[in-house]
């Protein structure tokens, strides 16, 4: 049997979003199966998927920190500010502290869904208990042992098995916290119940963790009898049965044993088949909806739900949300709010998408904004149950992109957008559910970053694996994308289609001009924190003080080589007369050139450049 951890430490941390990670993937299908509430859109299982491995890559960054040499970079992942650095981030290993916290913030910022956002919560408030200095509050459940007069001490009081108990309680009161109206009968009643478990178990990390399981799953299996329609469905609560492969997996980490391994899914499985005195499940179609002999379980007759779903990241202040969830709480139902410390997740179902979307931007600075329609024929749209499923399309593009205005122009030009903000990548699962998004046979890929391309390519296994035709087209900028989607046709054959694009993609030279954030290496000397860099084909080539006599000599230097055709693309912060002054220079310095502009809005760099 391989060596598991003793107490809970950052290797264990490690360990448990791993195993987590691995038993969402298992149980995905099966858990977007039986989800029928709040809405029966038959994704639970994938966003709690989606928010794992946001948690997982988290804390992979923590120990990529400590374990290598890296260079300096700029929010974009490219060297936008100073290409190269020799400063050693760290050597050994990082604390628990480091590690929960990762997990937590990686969660937050990567949650989808309504039960992606409570386990978002959940683990929050574990993190809040194990990363906590000295003495941990003992009001939710006894009194630790740890000593406050040394950093060792404060450290080892939160790696054993009454830590553990605690960090479930806090976990479980938090989550519930975060709900505008708690329900019984879902993720939050699992939490509950695995808490009060942990707290009633003397012992180590595993035997705790391993009553914290037992518990939830037996609230997980009652769950049927504490809302209407999942008893209706002949389905346990979704959310729960993903928290209870969390919770194997905790259990699993500290024991090297899943329990109760092909137990939880027999019983599911026996509810989803009608027994138990239950009616079964006739069958989940294309779009979401689950009907039970004729009638749709989430909604009463002459009932309907909201038409979207709502969710952003928001930056604001604690007094601010306050008054946010105030106004959410009126606008729709569904309401969760999870974070803190000025970053935060919100999620709603609501009718009018925009007053929820407006509500964020009075609270504060909304981002990562995903407005989802329930849609034609899912389980809130009345008269639509007669309706198939939609067709397919032949041919779709995916595309990565830096910005909401190149989100904007990207889907004007008919792609699937996915939005990565500065600094903060997309997984492989958001490549692949926007594939699924785009709901095509062919899918072309568009990265857009050099740094995403193993991320697209592991995405573009995935899809493959579920009969979708994908190529992925290592675009590293996304004023490449934008060319190779102005060669674009879907009447082509596929692969003289993604010829043309590569092609055009390849032929374009970029840069980008932004502003150095700390002292640096580069390609070009050294630069000092504040200095305009002008970076090429992602090296730094340029330094200077002045944002446009910078971007004007990288413009020169890109089309010494020759160019037909200047793509710019301004970030917010870019000088408003920066545009104007560059099309002139090409205007009167090369001639048959042609120059077009557009808005990126906060695409984490001042200026992109394309020069084909």
């Amino acid at each position: 049997m391989p060596q598991v951890p003793q107490t809970l430490d950052a290797l264990a941390v490690r360990t448990w979003c791993g195993l987590a990670l691995e038993a969402l993937g298992r149980a995905r299908e099966e858990i977007d199966a039986i989800n029928v509430y709040p809405v029966a859109d038959g994704d639970t299982g994938t966003n709690l998927y989606l928010t794992v491995e946001s948690a997982a890559a988290a804390v992979e960054a923590v120990f990529a920190g400590y374990e290598t040499v890296t260079g300096v970079v700029g929010p974009t992942g490219s060297a936008a500010s100073g290409a190269v650095s020799t400063e050693v981030t760290g050597t050994g290993l990082p604390t628990l502290a480091d590690a929960v916290r990762a997990m937590a913030h990686g969660a937050l910022i990567g949650a989808r869904g309504n039960s992606g956002t409570i386990l978002a919560q959940l683990l929050r408030g574990m993190a809040q208990v194990l990363a906590a200095d000295g003495e941990v509050d003992c009001a939710a459940g006894g009194e630790t042992d740890g000593a406050t007069d040394g950093e060792s001490d404060g450290e080892s009081a939160h790696t054993d098995g009454q830590a553990l108990r605690l960090a479930l309680r806090q976990a479980a009161d938090s989550a519930r916290e975060a709900v505008a109206h708690p329900v019984e009968g879902t993720v939050l009643t699992v939490a509950t119940a695995a808490a009060e478990a942990a707290t009633g178990t003397e012992g180590d990390c595993g035997t705790v963790a391993c009553a914290a399981y037992e518990g939830a799953r037996a609230a997980l299996m009652a769950t049927p009898g504490q809302l209407a329609v999942l008893e209706r469905a002949g389905v346990v609560d979704a959310g729960g049965r993903g928290l209870l492969a969390v919770l194997a997996a905790l259990a699993e980490t500290f024991t090297g044993e899943s329990p109760g391994a092909g137990r939880v899914a027999d019983e599911v499985h026996t509810r989803v088949n009608g027994m138990d005195g239950v009616s079964g499940v006739d069958r989940v179609d294309g779009v979401g909806r689950v009907d039970v002999n004729g009638v749709c379980v989430d909604s009463r007759p002459g009932e309907e739900g909201p038409a979207f779903e709502v969710t952003y990241l928001l930056e604001a202040e604690d007094a601010d949300v306050a008054r946010l969830r105030a106004r959410l709480d009126r606008l729709g139902n569904s309401l969760v709010v999870v974070g803190g410390d000025g970053l935060w997740n919100v999620h709603v179902h609501a009718d009018d998408a925009g007053a929820a979307v407006e509500a964020g931007v009075e609270a504060g600075r909304p981002y990562r904004i995903r407005i989802t329609h329930f849609g034609l024929g899912d389980a809130h749209t009345a008269g639509a149950a007669g309706r198939p499923p939609r067709e397919r399309a032949q041919r779709a593009v995916v595309a990565v992109v830096p910005g909401e205005g190149l989100a904007g122009l990207y889907a004007e030009a008919g792609a699937t957008t996915v939005l990565a903000r500065p600094g903060e990548p997309p997984a492989s699962g958001e490549l692949v559910e926007a594939v699924r998004r785009a709901h095509a046979r062919e899918v072309v890929l568009l990265p857009n970053d050099a740094d995403l391309r193993h991320t697209a390519a592991a995405a573009a296994e995935q899809a493959r694996t579920e009969g979708v035709r994908v190529a992925l087209i290592p675009t590293r900028s996304a004023v490449q994308g934008i060319a190779a989607l102005a060669v674009h046709e879907p009447e082509r054959r596929f692969d003289e289609d993604v010829v043309a694009m590569t092609s055009a993609a390849g032929a374009t030279r970029y840069a980008e001009v932004a502003v150095a954030e700390r002292q640096s290496w580069t390609m070009a000397g050294i630069c000092q924190a504040g200095d305009v860099l002008g970076l090429i084909d992602g090296d730094v080539a340029v330094i200077g003080s002045d944002i446009t006599a910078t971007a004007e000599t990288v413009l020169d230097r890109m089309l010494a080589a020759g160019g037909e055709m200047v793509t710019l693309v301004l970030g917010d912060d870019a000088p408003g007369s920066i545009a104007a002054h560059l099309e002139a220079r090409v205007r009167e310095s090369y001639l048959a050139v042609d120059t077009v502009a557009y808005r990126g809005g906060r695409q984490g760099t001042l200026l992109l450049i394309g020069v084909e």
